[in-house]
């Protein structure tokens, strides 16, 4: 072994012993996780504390609705039935994309079933009216989106 590669074992070793009792205090300094088996069940998580959903892409739909009276309607039924759905616990999440190729928003549905979100999804007006379409997916993500809209309805000012 060369001198130059002891000399940076030696430094690598000094560093890590230096900082030894740093990284102690940073690991110590962060609570240990609380398991909550009945918060678990209550949210339907499983061991990893995840669960079954299904994630539907909102994309452009067939039809233009050029009234604004009409438009405004319609989407007025769209948050109408979105508060619905998350009162009903049926809806994780939801929120806008940015429109690129056609993708308006989504809406994570708590089912495993898409037979049974779309039942969900078809209340919506701006599916009725063909304003926009669903596009479906199985998704598998933490059971703790199921608070979501309790967090949210404390923290949202404007209502």
């Amino acid at each position: 072994m060369s001198m130059k590669m002891k000399m940076m074992m030696v430094l690598g070793t000094s560093l890590l012993l230096a900082m030894g009792p740093a990284l102690a205090q940073t690991k110590a300094a962060q609570p240990a996780p609380q398991y909550d088996a009945e918060l678990a069940k209550s949210l339907g998580g499983d061991e990893r504390g995840m669960r079954s959903y299904v994630l539907v892409i909102l994309k452009t739909g067939p039809k233009k609705v050029e009234d604004k009276a009409e438009r405004e309607k319609i989407f007025a039924g769209h948050f109408a039935n979105m508060e619905r759905l998350a009162g009903e616990k049926k809806l994780a999440v939801a929120g806008p994309l940015d429109g690129k190729e056609g993708r308006r928003g989504i809406f994570v549905i708590a089912t495993p079933d898409i037979e049974q979100a779309k039942t969900y999804v078809e209340t919506d007006p701006v599916i009725i009216s063909g304003v926009m379409v669903a596009e479906y997916h199985k998704f598998y993500g933490s059971a703790a989106l199921m608070m979501v809209n309790d967090v949210h309805n404390k923290i949202q000012k404007k209502q």
